[in-house]
């Protein structure tokens, strides 16, 4: 069975808090077991979160998930950017999967709603294929 590291922003939890569910849900569906959950105060925290899980033995992935909504700056891209190179940059050094269910930058809190279940489920489904796919290497 594969393990799973949760890590959720809490920023913009009217987002991030239904995506938190549908990948509990969508791990479940695919056998998989998420055995720790940590919730952070925003996208820009998740890599830090994501390390500290990814060192564990009993975590094979970590799917890190959080909404970025465009503001009146080039704020989200900014977070956005640096967020998932870290997040890219653990998986490589780690060598366990860090999975990506981050939307954004440049959507609207409508768009965000309307990607909730897809990002979620990508980010957990990814997260379990290359566990699978790592395992034969």
């Amino acid at each position: 069975m594969v393990k799973l590291g949760l890590v959720v922003s809490e920023w913009n939890f009217d987002v991030t808090g239904p995506m938190r569910e549908f990948a509990k849900q969508h791990a479940e569906f695919l056998g998989a077991q998420i055995t720790t959950e940590l919730m952070v105060p925003g996208v820009y925290d998740l890599p830090l979160a994501a390390k500290k899980l990814v060192e564990r033995n009993d975590i094979d992935a970590v799917a890190a998930l959080g909404a970025v909504i465009e503001g009146e700056t080039e704020h989200d891209e900014i977070v956005m950017q640096h967020a998932t190179r870290k997040l890219m940059d653990l998986a490589v050094q780690s060598g366990k999967p860090v999975t990506l269910g981050i939307s954004g930058p440049g959507m609207s809190r409508v768009q965000a709603l309307e990607r909730v279940n897809d990002y979620a489920k990508r980010a957990v489904e990814a997260a379990v294929k290359m566990v699978k796919r790592l395992e034969k290497v």
